[in-house]
């Protein structure tokens, strides 16, 4: 299995959205399993013909999503995900919820808030 990628250049996403949301879809769908291996940002960068800097900002994205982990000299390897995404989820929702009652916001109001957000996220 290897990490199959193309950024489009005349795509309305930048260049370093478009690593990032390919590398999550597939280490979510499977495609790139717990453990893999991902390239150096160097050698990503040089394969893609980008600047190191566009892959490094993917990565940095990526691993704070917790996609994926970074082990030093070891490299860049796609994380066991479930736990982490869910957790983050709940603590970002609690946040929200917290943060709209604040506000003022009641129930109906803090929901179609959220709902919209989502739909605009997705693209529903």
């Amino acid at each position: 299995m290897a990490l199959h990628l193309t950024v489009d250049p005349d795509a309305t996403e930048p260049p370093y959205e478009q690593i990032r949301a390919t590398i999550a879809e597939q280490a979510r769908s499977g495609a790139l399993p717990v453990g893999y291996k991902l390239p150096t940002v160097r050698g990503f960068a040089e394969e893609l013909g980008l600047a190191a800097n566009t892959v490094a900002k993917a990565y940095k994205a990526l691993e704070a999503d917790g996609v994926i982990e970074t082990r030093g000299r070891n490299g860049t390897f796609v994380a066991a995900q479930g736990d982490t995404a869910a957790r983050e989820a709940a603590a970002a929702a609690s946040a929200y919820a917290q943060r709209a009652r604040r506000l003022g916001l009641d129930h109906d109001a803090a929901v179609a808030a959220a709902v919209a957000a989502l739909r605009a996220a997705y693209g529903d």
